[in-house]
């Protein structure tokens, strides 16, 4: 009797079970359809697209894009943008210029390409600032120059460095606790 109850909970399992299969079956070569139908419809409308840029004088297709560029600028988080730079920036370092090469877009993620100027006397704390820069996940550093200025009273460098910055959507600027170990304790 036990072994007639287990054949029936067995059997009820496997009809469940390739009843559930078939579900999903049948889900997924909708899925597939339903890609397969998106795909062609992306590939018309790149057609369409290529159609539009081919017809396009070489103004408009300049005036397209700076209009992209003047889009991006618009979303772009400058004051984030300085914060980001503020939080990772040692007490003896000190910015001379920050100039604009790009602004675009990668994937969904909208980031800039910045030619950076710091002041210092101290070397060693533009290469942690790089370093500190590298390891954040949000610039990429690489030092371009250095150039010594001398006035009647002080000696510094200048540094040159091309940053590509690429904030996250979620990021938050560092609290200032964490400033202030990263500076060194130095605001």
């Amino acid at each position: 009797m036990l072994a007639l109850l287990l054949l029936a909970f067995a059997v009820a399992g496997a009809v469940l079970s390739f009843a559930k299969l078939n579900d999903i079956n049948n889900r997924n070569e909708i899925a597939k359809a339903d890609i397969e139908q998106m795909e062609t419809e992306l590939q018309l409308l790149n057609g369409k697209g290529e159609q539009v840029q081919q017809q396009l004088s070489p103004e408009q297709r300049e005036l397209l894009v700076a209009a992209h560029k003047l889009v991006a600028n618009k979303t772009f988080g400058w004051s984030r943008l300085f914060a980001d730079i503020e939080s990772l920036l040692p007490g003896s370092v000190s910015v001379s210029r920050i100039s604009v090469q790009d602004v675009y877009k990668d994937g969904d993620k909208t980031k800039a390409e910045l030619e950076f100027g710091v002041l210092s006397r101290d070397y060693q704390s533009v290469m942690t600032m790089i370093g500190n820069m590298n390891s954040s996940g949000i610039f990429q550093a690489e030092l371009r120059g250095q150039d010594l200025q001398k006035t009647e009273r002080v000696t510094y460098t200048e540094y040159t460095l091309h940053l590509i910055y690429s904030p996250y959507n979620s990021y938050s600027p560092a609290a200032p606790s964490d400033v202030a170990q990263t500076n060194g304790g130095n605001q």
